[in-house]
C-alpha cells in the first residue's frame, strides 16, 4: 500500500496492544513496513497478519524489552533485515501506581527499566544508522503524567517527565544530523495499561475517573504519531500533549 511513508521502515515497541497496535496499522496504512516488538508472539502474530494484508511486510521481535539488551536487539534486528531504520516509536511501558509508603520497590525498578531505559537503549542502538543516512525520527511515548503529579503515581510519573527530559535533550543532540525527536503525552486512553495496577483502592478510583470521560481511543493517538512522523523533513512536532475533552488535569 503506498501512502504518505512509502518506502519508510518502522519499529513499534510494545506493539502488542493498544497504542502499540494502532500505531503499527496506521504506519502501514501509509505504506510503511513496520516492524512488531514486544513479549507476547499470539498477539503479535494475530497483528502482522492485519500488517501482511496493508502489504506492509512486517517483522514479529518478540523480546522483554525491560531488558536493555533484548531492546537495542530489535533495533539491530530491524535494521538488519529490511537494511534502514528510518522510524523508531517508544512505545513499550507499564503503569504500578501505589502510595510512596506502600510501593514494591521491585515493581517500581521493573517500571524504570521498561519505561525509561530501555527506550534509551533502543534509542541508542538507533542513533549511528540514523546519523550515517541523515535520515530519522524517534517517537517517544510519555504521558500527562509527565507533566503534572498526582498523588499515589510518583514513580510512574517520575518515569514519564524522565521521558519528556529525555526527549528534549536528546533533540538538541541530534538535530544537525537531520533526526527528529517527538515526544506524545496522552492523557487517559481506554487501554490495558490500567490492568497492570495491583493497588485495589488506587485501581477503583482511576477506573472511575477514567469512566467518568470520553476517553481517548488508542487510534486517536495512533493518528497523532502518524502525522508527525509524515511532516517533511523540515518540519520536527517536537512535543504532542493531547488530553479527552473530558480531561481537566
Amino acid at each position: 500500500m503506498s501512502g504518505r511513508l512509502d518506502g519508510r521502515v518502522a519499529l513499534v515497541t510494545g506493539a502488542s496492544s493498544g497504542i502499540g497496535e494502532a500505531t503499527a496499522l496506521g504506519l502501514a496504512q501509509e505504506g510503511a513496513k513496520v516492524a512488531i516488538a514486544a513479549r507476547r508472539r499470539d498477539r503479535l502474530e494475530g497483528l502482522a497478519a492485519k500488517l501482511t494484508a496493508l502489504g506492509a511486510e512486517p517483522l514479529v521481535l518478540v523480546a522483554d524489552l525491560a531488558d536493555e539488551a533484548e531492546a537495542a536487539r530489535v533495533v539491530a534486528d530491524a535494521e538488519a533485515h529490511y537494511g534502514r531504520l528510518d522510524i523508531l516509536v517508544n512505545n513499550a511501558g507499564v503503569m504500578y501506581l501505589e502510595p510512596v509508603e506502600e510501593a514494591d520497590l521491585g515493581r517500581w525498578r521493573h517500571m524504570l527499566e521498561l519505561n525509561v531505559l530501555s527506550l534509551i537503549a533502543s534509542t541508542q542502538a538507533a542513533l549511528p544508522g540514523m546519523r550515517v543516512r541523515r535520515d530519522g525520527h524517534i517517537v517517544n511515548i510519555s504521558s500527562t503524567a509527565g507533566r503534572v503529579a498526582n498523588p499515589n503515581a510518583a514513580a510512574y510519573s517520575a518515569t514519564k517527565f524522565g521521558v519528556v527530559a529525555f526527549s528534549e535533550a536528546l533533540r538538541r543532540e541530534v538535530y544537525q544530523h537531520n533526526i527528529r525527536v517527538t515526544v506524545i503525552e496522552p492523557g487517559v486512553v481506554e487501554t490495558e495499561l490500567r490492568d497492570h495496577i495491583g493497588h485495589a483502592t488506587t485501581k477503583d478510583n482511576l477506573n472511575a475517573w477514567a469512566n467518568s470521560m470520553r476517553q481517548l481511543q488508542s487510534v486517536d493517538v495512533a493518528d497523532a504519531i502518524v502525522f508527525c512522523v509524515s511532516r517533511p523533513s523540515h518540519v520536527n512536532i517536537n512535543e504532542v500533549l493531547m488530553r479527552p475533552t473530558d480531561q481537566e488535569r
